[in-house]
């Protein structure tokens, strides 16, 4: 194992499908497809979302049904599993702790860190507590401050920024945009090679 590295990966569309989409689908809610690929400012996309779950009269334990019937994307457990067995693996997302729990447990429960949401008292979402501004490049910063060297991997616009604090640093299947705004990033399709990319930068 290599202990002064720590790879750190972002969780939706990395390791499991984007539960907001999935929640669009599930309530048929098109609006709720809108994730960070479409919108980097995560603060104006969460009250936004959370506007439309009022409107709809949709709380946590209806988001919180959905998710129960997600599964990590095919061949991400593999891969967790088998960089764990190299290096250090931490989960950074922007997710919330009541969304995220399910699929940890069918990722083998790796370490998250995450936010949280704050539901009222008749169920619905009423806000949301960031970890910490910009949480996945202040987390990148804090390993890297304590002496660890870090490696990322992302697919959307919140991602670059621990991506580019990084040593090395990885997109995986990202939009066309994001690959073309950002071409001197390596981008990968498949578990296999973005796993051979990321060990060889160990």
């Amino acid at each position: 194992m290599s202990d002064l590295n720590i790879v750190c990966l972002d969780m939706e569309g990395v390791l499991t499908p984007e539960i907001w989409i999935a929640f669009s689908e599930a309530s048929g809610i098109p609006e709720l497809r809108r994730t960070t690929r479409d919108e980097p400012d995560y603060d104006k996309l969460m009250r936004w979302r959370l506007g439309i779950l009022r409107e709809h009269g949709l709380g946590l334990k209806d988001i919180q049904a959905t998710i129960r019937t997600v599964d990590p994307l095919p061949g991400a457990r593999e891969f967790l599993d088998a960089l764990r067995r190299e290096t250090q693996v931490i989960v950074l997302s922007d997710t919330f702790t009541q969304f995220a729990m399910p699929l940890m447990e069918k990722l083998g429960w790796p370490t998250l860190f995450c936010n949280t949401l704050e539901p009222g008292p008749d169920g619905m979402i009423d806000g949301y507590r960031i970890r910490v501004a910009q949480s996945k490049l202040s987390t990148v910063k804090a390993l890297q401050s304590v002496g660890f060297e870090t490696l990322a991997c992302g697919d959307s616009y919140n991602d670059l920024g621990m991506i580019r604090a990084s040593k090395a640093g990885f997109l995986f299947r990202s939009t066309e945009q994001i690959k073309k705004d950002n071409p001197d990033l390596p981008a990968f399709e498949a578990f296999d090679d973005l796993k051979d990319a990321i060990l060889a930068a160990l």
